[in-house]
């Protein structure tokens, strides 16, 4: 009899049903926290690119940029990578490399856009410098500029990259007569910062707005 009537009335399951519906809840509203807060964060990451693209809306023919960088077609990526440098490491921005500059129009003008519109003058020394003729014209047309234009004076500054450099030996005479910027040099940083003083992009610009608002007058 007793063990027939275990099997009529088996003895009740230990209450755990509300117990793993705590534990669900408990997962699910972490989940969704979790969710809120990666949606919180891409909303945020948004929400800045927008104010990034917001502030780069601003017409590049009125910017005056802290430097060029001007180099072989074949060093465009080069280039690029000590652009970001110079801004990101250093903080000097705006700048440009010459192959960022308006396409369709003369490289004679796209020079004398970039050399007049930047504080300094990047010229890349490497092995290409002297595969392509033009590349010495730039040197010798920013050279001639900042010769002949006073506040220009020192603007010219010859960059010999870690990839790829340029021997000195084989450095044109009139580039040789300049201090060139070593990245391999352990004072390179000290030498960015001494040269790419704030106080003479300030007056640079300061003249190039003013002959800029005297050309339109």
């Amino acid at each position: 009899m007793g063990n027939t009537n275990s099997k009529r009335n088996p003895p009740p399951l230990p209450n755990n049903t509300e117990k793993g519906t705590n534990v669900t809840a408990g997962q699910r509203d972490f989940k969704q926290n979790h969710e809120l807060c990666g949606l919180s964060l891409e909303i945020e990451r948004i929400s800045t690119k927008v104010s990034e693209i917001h502030s780069s809306d601003e017409d590049p023919e009125d910017v005056f940029y802290k430097f060029v960088i001007l180099h072989a077609q074949n060093d465009a990526a080069e280039a690029s990578r000590l652009q970001h440098l110079l801004q990101n490491k250093f903080c000097i921005k705006p700048g440009i490399i010459f192959a960022e500059m308006p396409s369709g129009r003369h490289f004679f003008q796209n020079l004398n856009d970039a050399v007049n519109r930047s504080a300094w003058t990047i010229i890349l020394l490497t092995e290409h410098f002297l595969s392509e003729a033009w590349c010495e014209f730039q040197s010798y047309a920013s050279l001639m500029n900042a010769l002949n234009t006073q506040h220009k004076y020192n603007s010219v500054i010859p960059l010999r990259p870690l990839n790829n450099p340029l021997p000195r030996e084989k450095t044109p005479c009139v580039l040789q007569a300049i201090n060139a910027l070593e990245e391999d040099s352990p004072g390179f940083a000290k030498q960015v910062e001494k040269i790419f003083q704030e106080s003479t992009y300030r007056q640079q610009q300061a003249i190039w707005k003013k002959e800029r608002t005297n050309a339109t007058h």
